[in-house]
């Protein structure tokens, strides 16, 4: 049985500290007892090293916090990362927040393309929350790691909840704790940092803010969407596939027949249509390779895991599970973002595709209307 310390938090990720178990949540060195603020072993890491180690927290412990959210009035804000919309949105979030009003905030607003469109962008955001069932009461669009947008956050914050409490939600590696960090260092929260890093889920319980004598923002844990492609590689192979600036859209003119490779992650066949330009979004360090269709099962199963097919890098492409093909049949005349969660999306040209995208088993694929 773990020994819990007089039910001290972690100060990085808000964990119950414990001395017993170095593989539990929360774990600290009896020596770091002493010390006013404490942060836990993993904490220590991810802040000096850029590390992370691996802990355990079952969904029935997310329910358990997320639940307390439907039982108070309090206005929720919702964080998506506006490059894994689709991969990072929170399905039935309803279930847990009542009728509390969401505000619905897209972080990582920088690593767009420069010349998007805001007001286009929030409008698209409407228009695909409501199609996933959801009618938040604004959108604010954001970065947490330029600063872009906070004002508008506060703003609508201090507009939408009525001197009551405010939950940050979202799924991990949004940006949440990236956020709140901001808010903290602009608007007087003093030196108190919650534990960010590039790695999904570095937020571990509850963190209580306060905001005035009367109410609090707290931070959750991130809720791990399984469908996203970046749980299926560790942790070298993951600062591959997340973009960390503006991400550079790369233009290739596909004759059918013709394939492009996604490093070694995924594949998309242009299986059926007239020539085209296919316009790829993901993160400026994977390499896109192109080959005929006919030759790619053979180059993907000689060259995956080598300079040509990675990542995943070496030895841990034996780790990637199986691909999958899911096929897209698109009209003439519309234009469609073909998104891999977690990985980026692609844009076919407006004359109608017959398109095939293979991804590892697990890994979710959907077709959305054009983002941009």
């Amino acid at each position: 049985m773990e020994s819990i310390v007089d039910t001290r938090h972690c100060a990085g990720c808000g964990v119950v500290i414990q001395v017993d178990d170095p593989k539990r949540p929360g774990y600290v060195p009896t020596g770091a007892l002493a010390k006013e603020k404490i942060i836990c072993q993993r904490c220590f890491r991810i802040k000096h090293y850029n590390e992370v180690a691996q802990v355990s927290m079952d969904d029935d412990d997310f329910v358990r916090i997320l639940n307390q959210i439907g039982n108070t009035k309090a206005l929720v804000v919702k964080v998506v990362d506006i490059f894994d919309f689709n991969g990072s949105w929170l399905k039935g979030l309803h279930r847990f927040v009542g009728k509390n009003p969401i505000l619905l905030v897209g972080n990582k607003l920088d690593l767009l393309p420069k010349a998007i469109n805001a007001n286009r962008l929030v409008n698209w955001m409407k228009y695909e929350a409501k199609q996933l069932g959801l009618k938040p009461v604004d959108v604010v669009l954001c970065s947490a790691q330029k600063g872009t947008g906070i004002d508008r956050l506060v703003e609508a914050m201090s507009t939408y909840r009525k001197r009551q409490d405010v939950f940050v939600v979202g799924a991990t590696n949004v940006g949440k704790s990236s956020l709140i960090n901001r808010l903290l260092k602009e608007y007087g929260g003093g030196e108190d940092e919650l534990t960010t890093s590039r790695f999904p889920g570095t937020t571990l319980d509850m963190i209580e803010i306060p905001i005035d004598d009367q109410t609090s923002l707290f931070d959750t844990p991130g809720i791990i969407n399984r469908d996203q492609i970046v749980h299926m590689v560790d942790p070298e192979d993951l600062k591959l596939i997340s973009p960390d600036k503006a991400i550079n859209p790369k233009v290739y003119q596909l004759n059918d027949k013709q394939t492009l490779f996604f490093g070694g992650m995924a594949r998309i066949d242009f299986v059926r249509g007239e020539k085209q330009s296919f316009v790829v979004y993901a993160s400026n360090r994977i390499s896109i390779h192109r080959t005929k269709l006919e030759k790619a099962d053979e180059l993907y199963q000689t060259h995956l895991g080598t300079d040509i097919l990675s990542p995943p890098t070496g030895e841990k492409a034996k780790n990637l599970p199986p691909l999958r093909r899911v096929s897209f049949k698109i009209p003439p005349g519309e234009k469609k973002d073909i998104v891999i969660s977690g990985l980026g999306w692609i844009t076919p040209g407006q004359t109608g595709a017959w398109v095939d995208v293979h991804v590892p088993v697990g890994v979710s694929v959907v077709l959305r209307n054009s983002l941009i």
